[in-house]
């Protein structure tokens, strides 16, 4: 008997895991898009680095339309601050822009369970951030090594946790549908939502933003009906 990607979702509760991967913050939004409009959205969220910032938003509540309208207002100036440090940008900016939608809230405060990834330099290990603010665990998630400088908290530094976790699922159980950017390998033991045809994006080329939100989402609606990719 087939089973459809819709039939799998629709069959319980599942974590979304999605990847890092270079801006790619909205085909995941595009992806979560396409869940709630199919009333499958999930149960609980992991995320690496764009993933995480993709995944912590939505869990805090925001719904993916409004993402995809936060993303696509972003231009390079709001996040482009170099300074000094372990990385070209200081990251202040990105903090602030990410503080101005997360609040106060921590990963606990989210109203859909949520692990986040992040690289503990000193360690040389992922960690989940665990009891952090969102803002905070979403920016460490995201400090691309030489891009961004780490965070610190007390005498450790973190960065991306797609460095060593680049689907998402360190700690996660039970049933996972992981999104897998391009560019990784993707997980065997799990059924894999990869979307070809997204465009590239950078910081000079954020403009087709709203087209990868755009080809994520169809790409999503139209994978529902069919047969599950990897173990259901």
């Amino acid at each position: 008997m087939t089973v459809t990607l819709g039939d799998w979702l629709d069959a319980g509760p599942y974590t979304l895991a999605l990847s890092a991967g270079f801006f790619g913050f909205f085909a995941h939004a595009g992806v979560l898009a396409a869940l709630e409009e199919a009333g499958l959205p999930p149960a609980a969220v992991s995320g690496a680095s764009a993933g995480a910032l993709t995944g912590g938003l939505w869990a805090a509540g925001l719904p993916a339309a409004r993402l995809s309208e936060l993303y696509a207002g972003l231009s390079k100036a709001d996040f482009w601050d170099p300074a000094p440090g372990l990385g070209l940008l200081r990251g202040r900016r990105f903090r602030q822009l990410v503080a101005g939608v997360a609040g106060n809230r921590t990963v606990e405060d989210c109203g859909v369970p949520l692990r986040i990834s992040v690289f503990d330099g000193v360690a040389a290990r992922t960690r989940t951030a665990a009891g952090w603010q969102l803002a905070d665990a979403i920016y460490a998630s995201c400090a691309v090594p030489l891009l961004f400088q780490p965070l610190r908290r007390g005498l450790r530094l973190f960065w991306d946790g797609g460095i060593r976790d680049r689907n998402a699922l360190h700690g996660v159980e039970g049933r996972v549908l992981a999104h897998a950017l391009p560019g990784g390998s993707s997980p065997r033991h799990i059924p894999v939502l990869r979307i070809p045809g997204l465009p590239r994006l950078s910081p000079d080329a954020l403009g087709d933003g709203p087209k990868a939100a755009s080809v994520a989402k169809k790409a999503t609606l139209a994978a529902l009906d069919r047969s599950v990719e990897g173990p259901a």
